[in-house]
């Protein structure tokens, strides 16, 4: 008898909000099975070892972030823009996925690690062509990772400045004027 492909996402959704919750100690597979609902080896039987959970968890980061970038390139108002208006922690399933994988690599995952630099890079390149250069690129990318940081922290006990839509649309022209190609 097969099992269901939901049970898959499950232990991962499962695996990731312990993580984000309680942190990698608490992200057992004893603990991941029982918050997805599964038995134990219904767990073993998607993920082999807790490597192979990992595993998975860094596949659908990747795979939700190239779905993500897909949009950038036509974007009406530009890769630039587009790019920092997607740079808030709202909790989506992207979201979620980030923050696990950089509990991850907090705790010295390197295949945590080498999943972030590439989620990066990822983003990098999907911006580069609207940028003047790689300074102008970074200026980008540091911003975005400002407004990520921020909206992460409204979402936990300690809030952070609110981007309204008119703060946000003048930090973007700002950015924009200082980092587009002349």
């Amino acid at each position: 008898m097969s099992r269901p492909p939901r049970a898959r996402e499950s232990v991962l959704d499962a695996f990731a909000r312990i993580l984000i919750d309680d942190g990698e100690r608490a992200a057992t597979m004893e603990a991941t099975a029982r918050a997805a609902g599964v038995s134990k080896g219904g767990l073993l039987y998607h993920f082999a070892s807790k490597d192979a959970l990992v595993a998975g968890l860094i596949e659908r980061m990747e795979t939700l972030a190239v779905d993500d970038v897909a949009h950038l390139a036509d974007a009406p108002e530009g890769r630039v823009a587009a790019f920092m208006r997607t740079s808030m922690n709202t909790g989506s399933p992207l979201d979620n996925a980030i923050v696990a994988v950089s509990r991850l690599a907090q705790n010295g995952s390197a295949p945590a690690v080498a999943a972030l630099r590439r989620l990066r890079e990822l983003w990098e390149d999907a911006v580069r062509p609207d940028t003047r250069d790689e300074t102008a690129l970074q200026l980008v990318m540091l911003v975005s990772d400002g407004l990520y940081f921020n909206s992460a922290l409204t979402i936990g006990s300690v809030p952070g400045p609110e981007p309204t839509p008119e703060r946000l649309d003048a930090l973007i022209a700002r950015v924009r004027e200082v980092s587009q190609p002349e």
